[in-house]
């Protein structure tokens, strides 16, 4: 026997490639019938295929959604911090836009302040319990302010300077219930109508200004200013705003009205302030008309 056909595993390997080419041609001749080996191996795949498909299909679905469901987790959270941040970019952008608003306000104020010097403070204390009573601000005599200076907002008069220290003062508003707590005011109608503003009636929401005259041609809408003429408050400038006309009736013995006036200022909330310090020219001026009165 030739040496070639002692080589056993050299005999297999070209068996094997004469079967495997017998059957690459066999099942390459275009049978319509197969055989049941075939069928059988077929059958037996498909049906394995369908049985590990779904549950296959299934952990994979179920590992992909609770990915998702991580992902949009942070996705929310990081959305939430973002949607908090901004929030507080709102908040502080609104609170500086007041206070801009307030501040511009007051600039273009000082273009009617020809009557006295302005003296810009802000509000540091108010107690709870005296709301309607006091304020207390930064500037005291070193910064010129002296007792019973006028002290407004740009919207107009709110009180009267009451104590005042070396670096702070104390300011009396204009709705205290302090009997002493009067300011001179007249009536812009067409014939100015003196009176004095006396207290606030918290019923009415409103200041009081009595010893109107009887006779006082006077209506509702009308506004108040300060006279600036009367001894308490003589170093008042005039003509700063005080409010508006809201209700008139005779007082209680029916010889002179009193009138409710709605503040032209917002005495609930206040921040920043002037201290009107009264020019001499202005003060001279009013000293005369007060005496040819």
């Amino acid at each position: 026997m030739p040496q070639f056909f002692l080589n056993k595993r050299l005999v297999i390997l070209l068996v094997s490639i004469i079967v495997l080419v017998a059957l690459i041609g066999f099942s390459l001749n275009g049978r319509k019938n197969v055989t049941w080996p075939e069928q059988f191996v077929k059958d037996t795949v498909g049906l394995v295929q369908a049985t590990f498909n779904e549950p296959a299909q299934f952990v994979a679905g179920f590992f992909q959604n609770v990915g998702d469901l991580k992902r949009t987790y942070e996705e929310n959270e990081v959305l939430k911090a973002r949607l908090d941040e901004r929030m507080q970019l709102e908040t502080k952008a609104n609170a500086l836009q007041q206070e801009n608003k307030k501040l511009r306000a007051q600039l273009d104020k000082k273009t009617d302040l020809s009557q006295y010097n302005p003296i810009e403070a802000t509000v540091i204390a108010r107690n709870p319990d005296r709301w309607h009573e006091v304020i207390a601000i930064d500037k005291g005599t070193v910064h010129n302010v002296q007792e019973n200076m006028a002290v407004m907002t740009p919207e107009g008069l709110i009180g009267k300077v009451k104590h005042a220290s070396k670096f702070t003062s104390t300011v009396q508003l204009i709705s205290s219930s302090d009997r002493t707590n009067r300011v001179s005011a007249k009536i812009q109608a067409k014939k100015e109508v003196f009176g004095l503003i006396e207290g606030y009636d918290d019923k009415e929401q409103a200041l009081v200004m009595r010893r109107i005259p009887f006779d006082a041609d006077i209506k509702e809408k009308q506004k108040v200013v300060t006279s600036g003429l009367g001894q308490e408050d003589g170093i008042f400038p005039s003509n700063l705003p005080i409010g508006v006309i809201t209700k008139i009736e005779p007082d209680e013995y029916g010889l002179t009205k009193k009138a409710y006036i709605k503040p032209a200022a917002d005495l609930y909330d206040l921040d920043n302030v002037v201290v009107a310090k009264r020019s001499a020219p202005a003060a001279e001026d009013d000293l005369g008309a007060e005496e040819a009165n």
